[in-house]
């Protein structure tokens, strides 16, 4: 566990999750207020009722948290300066992945959208609040939306090749988007590894930070984290392998990687201390726990590097 302040994310407290893909959709299901989900053979479909996957998906929720807030009770962090981010699957990707009852997937229906929209936005903002007065701390929000660019240049599949998937508009999906950030009642960074993101799109919405995986960065990619960065913004970098790597890492290597980033950028190394977060490349949630235990560890000391002397990097 890793803590501080949103515009180093290293410094964050990640409250652990379970799996990645499908079950990411069944821990968002776990939040969702007045909606239902359960398995079908592709995964998940929307439901009525309080199916078992959903008590099964509240309960390991529950889990964590208990085990959380006894931690940082042992650790005497209660009541302190550090910051806990909380995460679960964003309105683009959630409606992409969860079908209708009729197996299309949901990103199909205007209405099922917005329905999952508020649902996720209600839910991850009462979550948010337990999590905050269980810890006494500030807690700061996270979507995943590896979908995004996909939903976005209409290459989702339908269920067969005369029922397509049309792109989503991109305002409206920053409405889907600022409609979360607005409820949730804190800080909203957006996280996606999938490559060509749309930074013009994100520079229009409301949300404080975007994650990314560093490895999928293109030339095109630079413009756009410049633009966000100058609009006073962060974002953070996925340079930490997100599994143990053959050959040894260790947090200098790590710096250096997301100084090369601003410094072709043209910014100085100052902005890596305001601006810039050091992340695990797509989360941890298929490391070891030795694994994930050293890369917070790399991230911590590269965002130390930075806090102390950024030019000595």
């Amino acid at each position: 566990m890793v803590v501080g302040e949103l515009h180093t994310l290293p410094h964050l407290v990640e409250l652990p999750a379970r799996g990645v893909g499908a079950d990411m959709i069944g821990r968002t299901g776990a939040l969702l207020i007045d909606i239902g989900i359960d398995t079908v053979p592709r995964g998940y479909r929307i439901a009525p009722g309080r199916s078992g996957v959903v008590r099964r998906a509240t309960s390991l929720l529950n889990e964590d948290l208990d085990a959380l807030e006894e931690a940082w009770e042992k650790a005497g962090l209660r009541g302190g300066t550090r910051t806990v981010k909380v995460q679960s699957a964003g309105p683009i990707t959630l409606a992409a992945q969860l079908e209708l009852p009729g197996g299309h997937r949901a990103i199909t229906d205007a209405g099922a959208v917005r329905d999952l929209t508020a649902s996720l936005a209600e839910g991850m903002a009462i979550h948010r609040a337990e999590v905050a007065r269980r810890l006494d701390t500030t807690v700061v929000v996270q979507f995943d939306e590896p979908l995004l660019p996909a939903a976005l240049l209409g290459r989702l599949t339908g269920v067969t090749s005369l029922t397509p998937v049309h792109p989503v508009d991109e305002p409206v999906a920053i409405g889907l988007l600022d409609d979360c950030a607005a409820k949730v009642g804190a800080e909203v960074v957006l996280h996606s590894c999938a490559s060509a993101l749309p930074w013009k799109m994100l520079q229009r919405s409301s949300v404080h930070a975007v994650s990314l995986d560093a490895s999928t960065l293109e030339a095109a990619d630079l413009d756009g984290i410049g633009e966000f960065v100058e609009s006073g913004r962060t974002v953070l970098l996925g340079v930490v392998p997100s599994t143990a790597p053959v050959a040894r890492t260790s947090f200098e290597e790590v710096a250096k990687a997301a100084a090369a980033i601003t410094d072709r950028l043209g910014f100085a190394r100052s902005v890596l201390r305001e601006r810039i977060g050091i992340t695990p490349a797509c989360g941890l949630a298929e490391a070891t726990p030795e694994w994930a235990r050293t890369a917070i560890e790399l991230a911590q000391k590269a965002a130390d590097a930075f806090a102390e002397d950024p030019e000595g990097i």
